[in-house]
């Protein structure tokens, strides 16, 4: 059950840190995206990425990997990177921001799909989504769209992640297509954790804590 709800709590700890960090971006949070980060990349290679090579072609794997990494790069161009803490909402914008809401669902129904089968990638999409869900939440809060739409977007984007866990489990899914989308996941995990990995910090100061913050990440990806 817990593979379902991980998802879901993710979100609605995101909502309360943007609601304690008074709607505005906090170091913490930025420490916690890097953590979120490192944590995500080492899960998918200790786990996720041998498990799929040993099903699936080594170069089709690549191949599918790559589709990942490109889809991802697509989806960008419509959420402008909210997908590893990049948010542009206009304050003064009332249009619900539909290509952000669909590319955000659809990326977190693909990441849906591995906790089928690898129960410890719960746990990296879990860390994945609190500082997305907060910065996300964050901006929401400083738009200008009704409280309506706000809550229906969250809502909407908790319930993607369990549905993919949900189709990839109880669907008569063959086990080669599985393998085929967790390779595409691959790709989109990649693209997202590097990204915010190779972000530049904000002076030294953080640049040491966000590298203390990145060798914890892997660290305990390991031990899980």
């Amino acid at each position: 059950m817990n593979k379902y709800l991980f998802p879901v709590y993710a979100i609605i700890i995101g909502v309360i840190i943007a609601f304690l960090t008074k709607k505005q971006k906090s170091i913490g949070t930025k420490l916690l995206l890097s953590f979120s980060g490192a944590f995500l990349l080492a899960l998918t290679l200790f786990d996720l990425l041998p498990e799929v090579y040993h099903h699936i072609d080594a170069k089709q794997t690549g191949l599918f990997i790559m589709c990942g990494i490109l889809l991802q790069i697509i989806l960008e161009f419509f959420s402008k990177g909210a997908e590893h803490g990049h948010v542009h909402i206009h304050k003064d914008d009332t249009a619900f921001p539909w290509l952000l809401f669909v590319s955000l669902c659809l990326h977190s129904f693909l990441e849906g799909f591995p906790i089928h089968q690898h129960n410890d990638m719960v746990y990296g999409v879990l860390i994945h989504k609190i500082p997305i869900a907060a910065l996300i939440t964050t901006f929401l809060l400083q738009s200008s769209y009704t409280k309506v739409q706000i809550v229906s977007f969250l809502v909407l984007f908790a319930a993607m992640t369990p549905l993919g866990t949900y189709i990839s489990n109880n669907t008569a899914i063959a086990t080669e297509y599985i393998n085929i989308v967790n390779a595409i996941v691959i790709g989109i995990f990649l693209h997202i954790s590097t990204t915010i990995l190779f972000e530049t910090g904000e002076g030294h100061k953080f640049n040491l804590s966000k590298l203390v913050a990145i060798c914890l990440g892997v660290l305990i990806a390991y031990f899980i």
